[in-house]
């Protein structure tokens, strides 16, 4: 019981965010869903799979959590618990950090800072890693293997999201800027020396 209670919070809060993040943008005029919007070819084709991966995977992960039944031990339940609370938290500071610059895609035509400061200091993709830690963190808990299959599409969709349309983007956006910052910091976790 104590794993759905950790896991409907972790959703709530997450998800939580990410839509009152959204509310409050579109309330000031900006559009943070640019999922596939203004896009063509292989972008637009990552970037709505993408989309489609992470309904698919937290869909499944609710009924996981709601059905409850899970294969796992309890050591690998409860580092799944600790994946999915560290991944709100850093989800949600990631959000804060960007401030107006945070979009769901990439905005060909919002104009914003490159965010370096914060947890940015530590992960070029803090918002990704806090999806990734979510989707296995809820693995962990309720693992099946349908639960299994979509949170590895999922994973993957997110990191081709990053290397061939984020990444493209911030160096065709910053250029130099951009890439003194991957030379700083690792794409998901920690700093270069």
């Amino acid at each position: 019981m104590e794993f759905k209670l950790i896991s409907i919070a972790s959703l709530i809060a997450f998800y939580g965010c990410y839509f009152v993040k959204m509310f409050l943008q579109k309330r000031r005029g900006i559009r943070t869903d640019q999922i596939g919007k203004d896009k063509v070819g292989f972008v637009k084709f990552v970037e709505v799979t993408m989309k489609v991966a992470a309904v698919l995977v937290f869909a499944a992960g609710l009924i996981s959590i709601l059905i409850g039944t899970s294969q796992s031990h309890t050591v690998v339940r409860v580092t799944g618990a600790v994946m999915s609370v560290a991944a709100t938290i850093v989800f949600m500071i990631a959000v804060w950090t960007m401030r107006d610059s945070w979009r769901a895609g990439v905005s060909i035509t919002d104009k914003t800072e490159l965010v370096t400061n914060g947890i940015y200091q530590i992960s070029r993709n803090p918002a990704f890693l806090g999806f990734d830690l979510l989707y296995m963190g809820t693995l962990l808990m309720f693992f099946n293997w349908i639960l299994c299959i979509l949170t590895v599409f999922a994973v993957v969709m997110y990191h081709l999201q990053i290397v061939k349309v984020e990444e493209d983007f911030l160096l065709a956006t910053f250029g130099t800027e951009y890439m003194q910052y991957q030379k700083k910091v690792c794409r998901y976790l920690g700093r270069k020396r």
